[in-house]
């Protein structure tokens, strides 16, 4: 069995529909080093982000404290729009995230896939930063809710869950907030 940390980025310092990949604000840069005070005791373990500023930066302190390096793991990114415009790409996650994921195009659900591949893939336990919509698809895989947003993971939350022989089982949520996601 290996069990994944899997965390929600800390505070950007834009929204989804302000900036393509924000990096982290004071406030965010503040969550990240309380988040590596939390998980500091649990490691050193395997980092895992996605490749987008936010996650990057949030590992940023549990890097140092552990004095490994993330790995980039892709999959793990945020959910892909080929909006261009910032307003109506923040328009478009709003429909999205109304609805369930077989409601939607093929290339989401594929992502969607591939969120839970990556996941299946990981060989030890781990922390990964991640993204909103991506861990309310391990939630929702996990158990079995097709709902694209089953809860409102906060900046820097843990939400944990183990996998096992290709099997997603949810151990704990994170902490819920009502969070800025646009």
């Amino acid at each position: 069995m290996v069990r994944v940390y899997l965390v929600r980025h800390a505070r950007p310092a834009g929204t989804f529909a302000e900036a393509r990949d924000p990096g982290l604000g004071a406030t965010g840069l503040a969550q990240a080093d309380a988040l590596a005070q939390r998980l500091g005791p649990l490691g050193p373990l395997p980092i895992v982000t996605s490749p987008l500023r936010r996650t990057r930066e949030t590992a940023a302190p549990l890097e140092a404290r552990w004095g490994r390096a993330a790995r980039l793991e892709p999959a793990l990114a945020e959910i892909p729009s080929c909006e261009e415009d910032l307003a109506r790409r923040g328009e478009w996650l709003r429909i999205v995230m109304a609805a369930r994921w077989l409601e939607l195009p093929a290339d989401l659900q594929a992502w969607r896939g591939s969120v839970v591949d990556a996941l299946r893939a990981i060989p030890e336990t781990s922390v990964l930063v991640s993204h909103y919509v991506a861990i309310n698809v391990a939630v929702g895989h996990a158990t079995g809710d097709d709902r694209v947003l089953c809860f409102a993971p906060d900046h820097c939350s843990v939400t944990v869950i183990d996998v096992e022989n290709g099997a997603l089982t949810l151990v704990e949520r994170g902490a819920e907030a009502a969070t800025q996601v646009l």
